[in-house]
Formats: C-alpha cells, structure tokens, sequence
C-alpha cells in the first residue's frame, strides 16, 4: 500500500478529508523548498504537491507560472527536485506528489524516470498534460515501482472520459473545479457536485478538488464535495510575497494552517 493510499485510508477512518497544498520546486530556492514541506506537515498537510517548473505550462496561471520563472533561474531540474526529495525522505513520511508536464519525463526517459522517483522515495505523479489515453507506458512502469498515477477531469468531462480516469487513477482522482487555469476563482458548483456524483457512482477512489481555492471559505466547501481539498496559487502567491523575507515560514504556514483546520471541519 502507498502511502497515498494509507494516508486516504487512515482520514477515511477518521472521518476526516485531506488537505493537499501545492508549492513549486525551487521557488525560492531548494532549501525553502525543503523547510517549507516540513512547515506544511507541521501545520495540518496531508500530502504535498511538488510543482516541476517548466516553461511553457498549459495548465497554471500567472503566479504558477512565475513561481516557474523564479525557480528555473535557479537552475532547477528534475534531478534537483529528486535529490530534494531524497532528502526529505530523512525527515519525513508525508506523501509527496510530483506535478509537472510530459516533456521533461520524456527527454528524461520513462523507465528510468520512474525508477528514480522510486528510488528517491516519491509517492505519485500528476501530469498535467499527459491523458491516461496516451499514459500507458508510464503507467505501467509506475505500477511497477509502486507509484500512485493521479489523472485529472473537469465539470465539462464526458460520461466516456470519466469511467477512464476512474479506473486510470491511483492515489486520488483530480477534479479541476472548473475549465480554465490556476488561480481563477470562477464558480461552478453544481457542474461540479454533478462531476463527483458521476465519480462516485463507478469508483470508491478518494477524490480531490483543485483550482480556484484560495481561502478557507473555499476550501472548507470543497471538503464537504470530496475527499481532499488542493491548494496551490493561494499558497505561492504568498510564498511570492514574502521570499526574501524571514517570516516567510510563518506567514505561510500560518495561512496553510487555517485552510487545513477548514478543510478538516464537518
């Protein structure tokens, strides 16, 4: 068992739902990278998203994108964030998940890709831009090495597209809240109520909701819809905000705070 998949388990019992925060690689630099992930556990995360900068994203909005720019100046690559990964494994169990997009998997290399993850102690892969249609190889090394696959569907997904993801995903099921980028806060909550209900009705897989939470407001509505609540522009804008600045620690912290004690409210 992953510990994705223990961690969903253990909150289920609990009768709890996961808060799930995204923070970019890199930005501000690796050794941020690696206090904040600590910081993150220590004030109510459940797993972390590792965001692989990359730049030319479909997917992330502007502060993801910068947060990319910052980072890649940095000189950051995939080796890097295995390597800090490798790291953290000394420190913590926490589940962490990497996002990114195909193209750097691709120059790398699936099957050693994989392999590395593995090695380096990750727990799952989100590629934005890679559909389960076209994942099969990756797939099937990941599930060789025991590496949770999160695929992603949105309100407008077809009644086709959902049994696949369903049955694709591993982890959790990523349901984007809306159809657009990171960041936006555009409302659809009855697509998306209508979206997990079709879930719900083919697979008993845990489902996350991302995109457009950005408070605890936000985020306590999103846990009373699915099962984890992901949190990421919220979070780097902050991270933005304060690089450079000695509080940045807390002042981040204490904001992924208050969204984990909304997310774990009833």
């Amino acid at each position: 068992m992953s510990r994705l998949e223990a961690r969903f388990k253990k909150l289920k019992y609990e009768g709890k739902k996961a808060f799930i925060p995204f923070i970019t690689a890199g930005d501000p630099n690796l050794e941020v990278t690696k206090s904040l992930v600590l910081e993150l556990e220590k004030r109510g995360a459940d797993a972390i998203e590792l965001g692989v900068p990359f730049s030319d994203p479909i997917a992330d909005g502007p502060v993801i994108q910068r947060s990319s720019q910052r980072a890649l100046k940095e000189g950051i690559s995939l080796l890097k964030i295995l390597e800090l990964v490798r790291e953290l494994r000394q420190k913590t169990e926490i589940p962490l998940i990497l996002m990114g997009y195909y193209n750097p998997i691709f120059k790398f290399g699936e099957a050693e890709f994989v392999k590395r993850c593995s090695q380096a102690g990750l727990d799952g892969l989100i590629i934005a831009d890679l559909p389960p249609e076209e994942a099969n190889e990756l797939k099937k090394e990941a599930d060789k090495n025991s590496l949770d696959m999160v695929f992603l569907l949105t309100p407008v997904s077809s009644e086709e597209r959902i049994k696949l993801v369903s049955a694709s995903s591993t982890g959790f099921i990523y349901c984007v809240s809306y159809t657009g980028i990171t960041g936006d806060e555009r409302k659809g909550e009855e697509d998306l109520k209508e979206l997990i209900g079709k879930i719900r009705g083919l697979t008993s897989k845990p489902i996350g909701i991302g995109f457009g939470i950005s408070s605890p407001q936000a985020a306590k509505k999103a846990a009373s819809l699915a099962d984890a609540v992901i949190v990421g522009s919220a979070i780097v804008k902050r991270i933005e905000k304060y690089r450079g600045d000695k509080n940045l620690l807390r002042e981040v912290g204490t904001f992924a705070e208050r969204l984990a004690r909304a997310t774990s409210l009833d």
